[in-house]
């Protein structure tokens, strides 16, 4: 049964952007010595087991967890996640953290934006000035660069695309599934779907890398659980402003562990796209609380 809790869900989505920032950082590490695929592969074993743990725990059977009225698009959610997981792997080790992340956040403006006509939540105009702020900032991180203009920018700007369609659907199956069904096909359907693609690409791997895999299999479960949850209790429309903290968060792990560079325009577009998520929970309690 979906709820309306704005302030739970805003909570839930900024912790989902650190354990997805530090994800990331494992998976540029890993990716750039092993196979793409076989590292997501990998990591989708541990989910889809650990998915139908919390199936059998918490819906009493696999059965029971896996029942939905809409298998289409859970499992199309599934492998949409996966193949957007692949591509955006791919564009930490071809642009870097910070890169790749300086396109990837226009994927929140995306769901923000289409969530009044496809799910049908309101978004006033105060809350679109903020989205096309958003904007501003994504176009002041991406503007003064060349790098991001190489062919190697079309990998995360493909990725958000996809990422942005994932997030608008599992808002929409959360209308009638609840989070175990979701977390269910999510872990399942990706599993199944990378081991036909990744078992190809196995390498052998060295004992300290399996280790930094399984701390990967952990954030990768802990994020998808923590996102899944965020869009069960409040609209897209108020928590995706919070996303771009991904980007903050990201870009910090990039310069600190990979000796990543942060050139100036990307530190003031991402001060923008926080201001503006800002902005956007200040309205959206006003617009709970019947203000003008």
């Amino acid at each position: 049964m979906q709820s309306s809790n704005t302030k739970l869900g805003i909570g839930l989505m900024i912790a989902t952007t650190f354990v997805f920032a530090v994800q990331d950082g494992i998976s540029r590490h890993l990716a750039g010595e092993y196979n793409v695929l076989m590292i997501v592969m990998v990591r989708y074993w541990f989910f889809a087991a650990f998915v139908i743990a919390i199936a059998r725990l918490k819906a009493g059977s696999v059965r029971r967890a896996a029942a939905t009225r809409q298998p289409a698009v859970q499992i199309f959610r599934g492998l949409l996640l996966a193949g957007e997981i692949c591509i955006m792997v791919a564009g930490f080790v071809a642009l870097g953290l910070v890169e790749s992340h300086a396109i990837f956040a226009c994927y929140p403006l995306l769901i923000a934006a289409l969530s009044g006509p496809v799910l049908g939540e309101g978004v006033g105009w105060r809350r679109w000035a903020a989205i096309g702020i958003g904007f501003v900032g994504v176009l002041i991180i991406l503007e003064p660069g060349i790098t991001v203009f190489a062919p190697a920018a079309i990998l995360p700007l493909a990725a958000a695309v996809m990422f942005a369609l994932y997030g608008l659907l599992t808002r929409y199956v959360a209308r009638q599934d609840t989070t175990a069904t979701s977390f269910f096909w999510t872990g399942v359907s990706g599993a199944a779907a990378m081991t036909c693609v990744g078992i190809w690409g196995w390498e052998p791997m060295s004992a300290p890398d399996w280790g930094w895999m399984a701390a990967l299999c952990v954030t990768g479960v802990t994020g998808h659980w923590l996102l899944i949850r965020c869009y069960e209790v409040a609209e897209a429309s108020a928590v995706q402003p919070f996303a771009y903290l991904q980007l903050v968060f990201a870009s910090a792990i990039g310069l600190l562990v990979f000796q990543e560079t942060l050139q100036t325009h990307v530190a003031v577009g991402a001060l923008i796209v926080v201001c503006a998520g800002v902005f956007t929970l200040i309205r959206s309690r006003k617009v709970a609380t019947g203000g003008a």
